[in-house]
């Protein structure tokens, strides 16, 4: 497919190809196999709900990557990817989830006649998509190779956004303030939860003008009331009841980028636990937004937030954000740094994170999150624009 038909400059291609490599370079990896479908889509720009088969990008140190994979898919790859046809290799699909061959035997046979037999080959052995069977069946084609864990070597080059996935990730923050907007107007005793979940759906498919929405790499969240103490419960057919904090966590998705939100909203009157909580939640992430700054450290943000969680008496466990971008399900987190207090990674300029401190607690809970970027000078900017508060429907 030609350059000029996929979604990304061919300099924006070369400069992610060319981060990789220098990542392998340092690791002295010979050849890459990739089975993440958020890098081979960064990497290629393949783009298929395919990712439940085995799939993969070949990366070489030297010419264009393959892509690899089910033979009913090779004309996806030829529809999405920037490469010429000679790039993409497929399997015979007799292999799909089959007891007497695997795949992986197409892909060792592919790999010894490129040349890499004895190489040093870097594998994703920590993610989703890279299963026990399809390493050991890769280790036994190719007895004599060196299997390397490269898990998330390709994330971390993902960490500094570009100004065409920041363009991305801008549409996408767009639809996250549509959907919030819509639960907040719709929300109201007695609307059932699956009734509201689909209006949201449709406002992120819906989006906005040219920024249509594509499907978020997770669902929903909408717990209610002792629901909303746990942070991953999505919806049932239950009915909106007064006297609950539901909270909404979604995020618009456009080409592949997310930019997730969330904000809590209350029907009736709120307790006065709730509404200090939520004014604490509100400066803590004030302050967290304030420090994140090129030159500080991620830990710096969460310190931040701590501090004004704790005026209120609130100790949070847990990390309160990470990375995010361009992704696929189950998650739309990148897999490299975390708002911790114990991560020291260096802010930089381009980016970008879920700044989600969560509040969980025993029988009640509510979220107000921003998707943040890390800007050349001052603190980090919200791509979302909605009140930073808890939405009161008395």
């Amino acid at each position: 497919m030609p350059i000029e038909n996929v979604h990304f400059s061919e300099l924006e291609f070369s400069r992610r190809i060319a981060l990789v490599r220098a990542a392998m370079a340092q690791r002295e990896i010979d050849i890459l196999f990739i089975t993440n479908p958020s890098n081979q889509f960064w990497l290629t720009g393949y783009d298929g709900w395919s990712f439940y088969t085995h799939q993969g990008v070949i990366l070489p140190m030297e010419g264009a990557p393959y892509w690899w994979g089910r033979f009913m898919d090779s004309n996806g790859a030829r529809r999405t990817v920037w490469m010429e046809e000679e790039n993409i290799l497929h399997y015979n699909d007799a292999m799909v989830q089959s007891d007497i061959m695997h795949p992986m035997e197409d892909l060792a046979s592919h790999l010894r006649i490129m040349g890499y037999g004895k190489a040093r080959i870097g594998v994703e052995m920590e993610t989703y998509f890279y299963t026990a069977k399809a390493h050991a069946v890769l280790f036994e084609g190719l007895p004599e190779a060196t299997l390397l864990d490269a898990s998330v070597l390709v994330n971390w080059q993902r960490l500094i956004k570009s100004d065409e996935e920041l363009r991305f990730m801008r549409r996408a923050a767009r639809i996250s303030e549509l959907v919030i907007q819509r639960a907040v107007e719709l929300a109201e005793p007695g609307l059932r939860k699956h009734d509201l979940v689909g209006e949201l759906y449709k406002t992120a498919v819906q989006g906005e003008e040219d920024s249509w929405g594509d499907y978020p790499a997770i669902v929903p969240m909408l717990p209610s009331g002792p629901d909303a103490s746990a942070p991953h419960l999505t919806w049932n057919g239950e009915a909106l009841k007064a006297g609950e904090a539901t909270f909404v966590e979604q995020s618009g998705c456009y080409r592949r980028y997310h930019a997730p939100l969330s904000r809590t909203i209350f029907l009736g009157k709120p307790p006065q636990h709730v509404l200090d909580a939520s004014e604490a939640l509100t400066e803590g992430l004030n302050a967290g937004i304030e420090v994140a700054r090129a030159g500080n450290r991620a830990c710096d943000i969460a310190r931040a937030l701590n501090v004004e969680l704790a005026k209120v008496g609130i100790e949070r466990p847990n990390r309160a954000g990470y990375a995010v971008g361009c992704s696929y399900p189950p998650d739309w987190g990148e897999h490299t740094v975390s708002i911790r207090d114990t991560d020291e990674t260096i802010l930089e300029p381009g980016m970008t994170f879920h700044f989600m401190p969560g509040l969980w607690m025993d029988d009640w809970g509510m979220e107000t999150t921003e998707t943040i970027l890390i800007t050349e000078d001052g603190p980090a900017e919200p791509l979302c624009n909605i009140e930073r508060k808890l939405f009161v429907k008395d």
